[in-house]
C-alpha cells in the first residue's frame, strides 16, 4: 500500500496548487489550460490503444483489434445496464453537496480525473508490483505524473479533482492487497489488452475534455475485465 499512499498525496499537493493557482487565473486561461490537457490526453490514448496493433497481442491472434473492439462494445453494453457513469456521478454530486457546493466543475473533476488516475498499466502493474514484493517504483513514477496532472485539471476543474484519491485508495489499494493472488494471474499479453482498452477509454476523456462529446467513458469499464479474459481463453487454446 505505500506506493499507493504517495500516489493519493502527489494527487492531493497537485490539487491543492492546481485549485489555488486556477482561482488566481482568468477564464479565458483555464479554458485554454482545459483544452490543452484535452490535447494530450488524446495523445495518450492513441499511443496506448495502439497496443492492439503491436506484440505480444499480434503473437497471440491476427484479430487482436477485433478482440478489444468487441471487449469495448460488449462493455460498454453491461456499463449501460450497471449504469456505472450514473453511479460515479451521483458519488461526485453527493461529495460536490458536501464540499464543493459553489464549485459547477466539482462533479466534473472528480469523474475525470477517477478515470484517469485508474485506467492504465501503470495502475495494474505498480500496484501489483508494490503489493507483491513492496518494490513501489512504478507507483513512485506514477504519482509523480498524476500530481502534475493533478495540478493541471484542478486549476481548470477546481478541488473535485483531489476527491479522486478516493478512487485511487479503492481500485488501486484493493489491487495491491490482493496482489498475491492476482501477480500470476496476467501475462504481458492479458496487460497489453488491458492496455489497449485503457487507450481507447482515456480517448473518450480527451474528447469530454475538448467539450467535444459527452463520452460516459465509466460506462466501458467493464471492457477492462472482458479484454484480457478473452485473452486469457485464447492463450488457454493454445
Amino acid at each position: 500500500m505505500t506506493g499507493t499512499l504517495i500516489n493519493v498525496a502527489a494527487v492531493l499537493a497537485g490539487t491543492a496548487l492546481g485549485a489555488l493557482l486556477g482561482a488566481r487565473l482568468p477564464d479565458r486561461i483555464r479554458e485554454t489550460v482545459m483544452y490543452g490537457l484535452g490535447l494530450f490526453v488524446l495523445v495518450l490514448g492513441i499511443a496506448q490503444g495502439l497496443e492492439a496493433f503491436r506484440p505480444p497481442l499480434t503473437d497471440l491472434t491476427r484479430g487482436a483489434a477485433l478482440i478489444i473492439l468487441g471487449s469495448v462494445l460488449v462493455g460498454g453494453v453491461l456499463g449501460e445496464l450497471l449504469r456505472i457513469e450514473g453511479g460515479l456521478d451521483r458519488a461526485g454530486e453527493a461529495l460536490r453537496q458536501r464540499f464543493g457546493r459553489d464549485q459547477p466543475g466539482f462533479t466534473e473533476g472528480f469523474v475525470v480525473a477517477s478515470l484517469v488516475f485508474c485506467v492504465g498499466p501503470l495502475t495494474i502493474l505498480g500496484s501489483i508490483q508494490d503489493g507483491l514484493t513492496g518494490d513501489y517504483q512504478l507507483l513512485a513514477i506514477k504519482s509523480l505524473l498524476d500530481g502534475f496532472a493533478a495540478l493541471a485539471f484542478a486549476s481548470a476543474l477546481g478541488w473535485g479533482v483531489g476527491f479522486s484519491v478516493i478512487t485511487i485508495l479503492v481500485y488501486q489499494g484493493g489491487l495491491s492487497l490482493s496482489a498475491s493472488a492476482l501477480a500470476g494471474a496476467f501475462s504481458d499479453a492479458m496487460i497489453a489488452a488491458m492496455s489497449a482498452v485503457g487507450g481507447v477509454l482515456i480517448l473518450g476523456i480527451g474528447l469530454r475534455l475538448l467539450a467535444l462529446r459527452e463520452v460516459r467513458v465509466a460506462n466501458l469499464l467493464p471492457a477492462l475485465v472482458l479484454a484480457p479474459a478473452t485473452v486469457a481463453v485464447l492463450e488457454a487454446m493454445r
